[in-house]
């Protein structure tokens, strides 16, 4: 359960280092899979802010016109994607001896439950998601 407030996301996936976090003594390789997921989450957020502007760019030039309730939709989509920047950013400036402060409801993430959390957060990224068209071509 993911509680209202926060960006869902963000809140996954602060579980999921929480969960990598903790059981780094346990196998050395997922501080490569922690570090892996800040950096390739950084990405994607760059990534989307990216094609928002383009996008943006791209409807202005074609239409000549200027939609307030797509302006509307990029400013919503920097925003969210500088508050995601903000949070990677202090979870990298954070040592993992540090981390264990952050921690939201670690406990109740168990190895079933990270593993549902991976999966969701793979099916948010556009490979996925455009992969059923690939299927039917």
């Amino acid at each position: 359960q993911v509680s209202g407030g926060e960006d869902e996301i963000q809140q996954l996936q602060k579980a999921l280092l929480d969960y990598l976090d903790k059981n780094t003594e346990i196998d050395a390789s997922l501080v490569f899979s922690r570090k892996f997921y800040i950096a390739q989450w950084f990405r994607d957020t760059t990534m989307e802010t990216e094609k928002a502007i383009k996008s943006q760019k791209d409807e202005d030039s074609s239409e000549g016109t200027h939609h307030a309730k797509d302006v509307e939709t990029t400013g919503q989509i920097m925003h969210r994607a500088e508050s995601r920047k903000k949070f990677l950013r202090s979870i990298i400036r954070t040592a993992p001896s540090q981390f264990s402060t952050l921690r939201m409801n670690s406990d109740t993430v168990d190895y079933e439950d990270a593993c549902l959390i991976v999966r969701y957060l793979a099916s948010m990224r556009p490979f996925a998601q455009s992969f059923d068209i690939y299927l039917t071509q």
